[in-house]
C-alpha cells in the first residue's frame, strides 16, 4: 500500500527503534523522566527558548498555548483555513471560552495589514483582541511558506499593540528546510511555538510546545487538566530527539518528490488545477464529473491512499516512507484513470 494520506503515517526507522529501546526512562508526571527532560531542553534551545513542554499531539500544545495566552470572551485572530481552527474539534471555544476572527488569506498565509483592520476597538461590545495564531507551513495552503521578512512585520506590529503571537510549526521544518528560515530568529520572532514530531520527522508520537520558563510552568498545569500528562514518556521523547538529529535534513527529499507528483499531475486530464508546491504537500482539484470519491476509489483499487479536501480537492503528502519507486507506480496509475 502507497499511503500518501499525510506525513503522519510514518513508521519509526530502525535507527529511531533502537533509540526508543535503549531510552533512559522515568516519571514525567513527577518530573523525573531524563529522555523527555532532554528533549524539552534540546527543542527549547534550538529555538532560543527558555523552556519547552512534551505532550501527546499538536493540537494539544496548541490548545494548551491558547488557554494560557487568553481568557474566557477574549479574541483569537487566525487565517480562515488554520489548524486552531478548522481541525482541532471547535477547541478554541470549548477549551478556552475565546471567540475567533477569521482572516482570508493567501493559501493559509496573512499580513501585518490584515491582522491591523482586524483588532477589535477597545468597546464593551466586542471581544478583546488577543491572541494571533500564524500556521507555518500552512496545511490547507498546500504547505505554503511565509515569507520571514512577513514575519518580522507580524511580530512587530503584534509587540507594538499587545497582541499575544504563537506558531503553529507542525511543519516548521518543512518550512525551514525550503526558505533556510532559521529556529533561533524564529523564536525571537514568537511568544511560544509548537512544534511537531510526528509529521515529516517521523516520531511516532508527540508535540513540544516553547516558550518561556513561566508560560511554560503554567503550560504544564493546564496539560495536566487536558490529560495530557503522561508517565515513562522517555519512549517516545527519545523517538523525537532522533528526530531532530537524523530527519531534519532529508525533508528535502520529501519536497522533491511532492514536486515531481505535482508534475505528473499538471499533466492528468482529469486535474484542474494544481496548487504551487513548496514543500511535502500537494493539493489539487479535479475537473469535469470526476469527485473526489470516485478517483480516491480509482487509487484505492491500486494500493495507493489519499485524502479528500473538499467534493472535487485532493490532497497527497510525501513523507519519509514515500520512495522514488512508489512515486514511478503512481504515475503509471494515474496514466490509466
Amino acid at each position: 500500500m502507497i499511503d500518501i494520506r499525510s506525513d503522519t503515517v510514518t513508521r519509526p526507522t530502525p535507527g529511531m527503534l533502537d533509540a526508543i529501546l535503549s531510552a533512559q526512562i522515568g516519571d514525567d508526571v513527577f518530573g523525573d523522566d531524563p529522555t523527555v527532560i532532554a528533549l524539552e531542553k534540546k527543542a527549547a534551545s534550538m529555538f532560543g527558548m527558555e523552556a519547552g513542554l512534551f505532550c501527546p499531539s499538536g493540537t494539544m500544545t496548541n490548545q494548551i498555548a491558547i488557554n494560557v495566552h487568553t481568557r474566557p470572551g477574549d479574541e483569537v485572530i487566525c487565517e480562515a483555513g488554520s489548524h486552531v481552527y478548522k481541525y482541532e474539534g471547535g477547541g478554541i471555544a470549548f477549551n478556552s471560552g475565546a471567540s475567533v476572527r477569521l482572516i482570508e488569506g493567501d493559501r493559509g498565509r496573512i499580513r501585518a495589514e490584515q491582522i491591523a483592520s482586524n483588532i477589535n476597538p477597545d468597546d464593551i461590545h466586542h471581544p478583546v483582541s488577543k491572541l494571533v495564531v500564524i500556521e507555518n507551513t500552512s496545511n490547507r495552503g498546500g504547505g505554503s511558506c511565509y515569507d520571514p521578512a512577513e514575519l518580522t512585520k507580524i511580530s512587530r506590529f503584534c509587540r507594538e499593540h499587545t497582541l499575544n503571537l504563537h506558531l503553529d510549526g507542525a511543519r516548521f521544518f518543512n518550512a525551514m528546510v525550503a526558505t533556510g528560515v532559521d529556529p533561533i530568529e524564529t523564536g525571537k520572532l514568537f511568544d511560544t511555538v509548537s512544534i511537531c514530531l510526528s509529521k515529516g520527522l517521523g516520531a511516532p508520537v508527540g508535540s513540544v510546545l516553547l516558550g518561556s520558563r513561566d508560560f511554560i510552568h503554567r503550560s504544564r498545569r493546564v496539560r495536566k487538566l487536558f490529560g495530557g500528562a503522561m508517565r515513562q514518556s522517555g519512549f517516545l521523547a527519545a523517538a523525537g530527539i532522533y528526530a531532530l538529529d537524523h530527519h531534519i535534513p532529508r525533508l528535502a527529499d520529501d519536497h522533491l518528490r511532492a514536486a515531481k507528483i505535482g508534475n505528473l499531475l499538471q499533466v492528468c486530464p482529469f486535474v484542474d488545477n494544481v496548487f504551487p508546491i513548496q514543500t511535502n504537500i500537494v493539493i489539487f482539484t479535479l475537473s469535469g464529473k470526476m469527485t473526489s470519491g470516485v478517483f480516491l476509489d480509482k487509487l484505492k483499487e491500486k494500493g495507493i491512499l489519499a485524502i479528500g479536501f473538499g467534493p472535487q480537492t485532493i490532497r497527497m503528502v510525501t513523507h519519509l516512507d514515500v520512495t522514488d519507486p512508489m512515486i514511478e507506480e503512481l504515475a503509471e496509475v494515474l496514466k490509466k484513470i
